[in-house]
């Protein structure tokens, strides 16, 4: 199993959601998809508090390691979950970069390449100081 980063968000569920969709568009990375799991849940009559996963990378960064480790595929592109909790706080999860490190046979330091986001998404869901 691997780890998990969880960040409490300063923010409200929908202004966390777009603060990390614009943090991350901004540093040039493709948002794939936006998952709003709460809209498919009550699309067969289930409810659930606000959960959204958002899908993204590069594929200038990602595809050498894919490249290096076909299988490492699997944690690509990579993945945040944003959450609202039971208390109505705003939580984003992810794996951080050090918990990939040797996955699927990917070369010893390649993973790491994959942490430059993770200062970004935690400085967009911090209050402003």
């Amino acid at each position: 199993m691997t780890d998990t980063t969880r960040i409490e968000s300063a923010y409200s569920f929908a202004e966390t959601v777009q603060r990390l969709r614009s943090a991350l568009e901004g540093k040039g990375l493709t948002i794939f998809a936006a998952i709003d799991q709460r809209a498919a849940a009550q699309s067969v009559g289930l409810d659930m508090p606000p959960t959204t996963l958002i899908v993204y990378g590069n594929p200038k960064g990602g595809t050498p390691l894919m490249l290096a480790a076909p299988d490492f595929a699997l944690e690509l592109p990579l993945k945040l979950l944003v959450r609202e909790d039971a208390s109505g706080k705003t939580q984003v999860l992810f794996t951080p970069a050090a918990a990939l490190e040797g996955l699927h046979g990917l070369p010893a330091g390649m993973a790491g390449k994959l942490g430059a986001a993770e200062p970004l998404i935690a400085a967009a869901v911090s209050a402003v100081k």
